[in-house]
């Protein structure tokens, strides 16, 4: 299968999966407190990434570890926090369509950090990309007037994180293969999350809280399948692509994360359709290789 085929097909489906990321949220903060469920989703995706994992972060040199810190600080330790921070006022679909900024950041970091050159067409889909999204905030704030809107700036902190690790990874660990750094970001985030897992008081309740347990299984397949599986093949795709057709997976998931929130008894209309047709638009435009002349 070459490379072409392959990073499309990781891109549907790791649109598929952290689209559904967002329902697993909503389920797992009925029985667990925001920073319970962050912390909790750090270190059981990290013990599931030891286990299969440990051998490949083996003979890395100090420099790949000052990069994976960094890497592991923006993507690994602080967004599992702030999205489920996010979701205690947000529902679902709205915060997977704030975090279809990504593209739009990975853009402007590659540009004014990294040095990155990126074509005109690129930063026409970007854009497009975005409008879409704005279609779509619009009108989820119309039908959920109730919500604070003020909590969507942990999404945009986390998809300023995201935009630094995808720069990061392509530019300094580009050399590394997508376990070893996404086993390595996520070592550095275990200890910490432990630590605040501890404080939290969850070890002392888990075993005679029935909400709290049911949670558990909800975040166990966040964890592992939309952490840990889904890290390791987003770090192939940035490998295999630019980092602005690896973020391009941002203006995906709010349609997988929508069409979740409707079967949960959310709203959407036709418009917020339309704007998912504006978002694949954008993104194809953004990845549209130009035709030899």
């Amino acid at each position: 299968m070459n490379e072409a085929v392959r990073k499309w097909i990781y891109l549907i489906v790791l649109s598929l999966v952290w689209g559904s990321s967002f329902i697993l949220i909503k389920k797992a903060l009925i029985g667990l407190s925001a920073i319970q469920l962050g912390g909790l989703r750090i270190v059981l995706a990290s013990s599931f990434l030891f286990v299969f994992g440990y051998r490949s972060v083996w003979g890395l040199t100090l420099r790949d570890w000052k990069w994976i810190f960094f890497a592991g600080l923006l993507s690994s330790f602080f967004p599992p926090f702030l999205f489920a921070l996010a979701q205690t006022q947000l529902d679902s679909g709205v915060t997977s369509i704030f975090n279809s900024v990504v593209p739009l950041l990975t853009t402007i970091v590659g540009v004014v950090l990294f040095g990155v050159f990126v074509t005109k067409k690129q930063i026409l889909g970007v854009v497009i990309g975005l409008l879409g999204t704005l279609v779509l905030i619009v009108t989820g704030m119309e039908f959920s007037q109730d919500q604070n809107y003020w909590y969507s700036i942990y999404i945009i902190l986390s998809a300023l994180g995201y935009a630094l690790n995808i720069n990061i990874i392509k530019k300094h660990l580009a050399h590394l293969s997508p376990l070893a750094v996404t086993t390595g970001s996520f070592a550095v985030a275990f200890v910490p999350a432990l630590a605040i897992v501890h404080y939290t008081g969850f070890f002392g309740s888990i075993g005679s809280d029935g909400e709290m347990q049911r949670s558990m299984w909800f975040l166990l397949i966040l964890a592992v399948l939309g952490t840990a599986v889904a890290n390791i093949y987003f770090n192939k795709l940035i490998h295999l692509s630019s980092p602005v057709f690896a973020a391009s997976v941002t203006y995906v998931i709010p349609i997988v994360a929508v069409l979740w929130g409707v079967w949960d008894g959310e709203s959407i209309n036709v418009y917020q359709l339309m704007g998912g047709v504006v978002i694949l638009f954008g993104v194809y435009l953004v990845n549209r290789k130009k035709r030899p002349s």
